[in-house]
């Protein structure tokens, strides 16, 4: 194992596109834990219309924790519960909740949770 691991987004060992050209996920893996994940989605973008066909889940079932970098989400959870996130927000997500980018800016998004399995089709 070497000392120091030193990775880019600009070349992830797995890129997972979402429907319609609305964004992706570019994932790099890690030695001791869970895949760190970059999303970018772009304005238009709405979890229900372009992650929910390659899922096949009524919500997202990811369990979110990150940091927002640039960008804004409306998150709202299965009971209702909503909110938005903004640059330089940490995000803690329960599973169960749709979303979607407000605004004309793209939302970037870092994860090291809840992108493991994210806009992964349900026959992987």
């Amino acid at each position: 194992m070497a000392g120091i691991v030193r990775k880019t987004f600009e070349s992830p060992e797995e890129t997972r596109p979402f429907e319609d050209g609305t964004g992706r996920l570019d994932l790099l893996t890690t030695e001791g834990g869970p895949p760190v994940g970059r999303a970018v989605f772009e304005p238009g973008w709405q979890w229900s219309k372009h992650v929910k066909p390659i899922t096949g889940t009524d919500s997202c079932q990811s369990h979110h924790l990150g940091y927002v970098l640039s960008g804004r989400m409306k998150v709202v959870m299965n009971d209702g519960e909503t909110d938005e996130i903004r640059p330089g927000d940490f995000i803690d997500i329960q599973p169960g909740h749709d979303a979607w980018v407000v605004g004309d800016e793209p939302c970037v998004a870092l994860d090291w949770a809840g992108f493991v399995d994210y806009a992964k089709p349900a026959s992987s």
